[in-house]
């Protein structure tokens, strides 16, 4: 052809269209949803192919949204896990390759200060932009595991970890340093929190 452009010039529009369709093509279809053995999230008649195969987990650093966005630390690691999954995919294994984002500590708060908002407001806002973000990466995640630790749904979990601990080695007849310290003893010698014998069991407020 002479003169003038190509009649397909692959510029950022064109690209950001072939993007676009091929990320619906993969959300419409699971191609990255990695099923469990059982329950809602178990294989279907598509998914049927994955029985039998290895079986690996890829877990990314959760975002952290007290920013109105990503930065370029974030897609820095994500596109070398993803690399990483596709390439196990592609030599027969199921991938369950997971994120979520994690907005708990004072960055939070400050940026909810500064805008005038509340932190689960700007912290549901932001997650949205950047789950937004994510996709336009065209990154392998299974969508339907995505975690936010602001979720209460997950923190209970976390707090209930944590009073299980507090029951199991905090001792207030010491106090809190001289507890920690004979603890840490305690483990160190091979001793696993077992009461031993004539020993009184001092009880946290999560001890079951």
């Amino acid at each position: 052809m002479s003169g003038g452009a190509p009649p397909f010039r692959y510029d950022a529009r064109l690209a950001a269209g072939i993007e676009r369709k091929w990320q619906d093509w993969w959300a419409a279809r699971g191609t990255f949803r990695a099923p469990n053995p059982v329950g809602p999230l178990a294989a279907d008649a598509s998914q049927a192919r994955l029985a039998g195969r290895p079986k690996f987990y890829v877990l990314d650093m959760f975002a952290y949204p007290s920013g109105s966005g990503l930065h370029v630390g974030h897609p820095l690691g994500y596109i070398a896990t993803d690399v990483y999954a596709r390439f196990l995919r592609m030599t027969g294994h199921t991938v369950l390759h997971a994120y979520g984002y994690d907005a708990f500590g004072l960055p939070a708060e400050q940026y909810a200060i500064s805008t005038g908002q509340h932190p689960a407001i700007t912290t549901r806002r932001n997650i949205d932009i950047m789950r937004g973000q994510l996709r336009r990466l065209g990154l392998g995640h299974d969508a339907r595991r995505e975690i936010a630790t602001t979720d209460p749904g997950f923190y209970r979990w976390t707090q209930w970890m944590f009073l299980r601990i507090f029951g199991s080695w905090y001792d207030p007849g010491p106090g809190p340093c001289q507890g920690g310290r004979r603890a840490d003893r305690r483990v160190r010698g091979g001793d696993t929190g077992a009461v031993r014998r004539g020993e009184p069991r001092r009880r946290g407020v999560g001890a079951a």
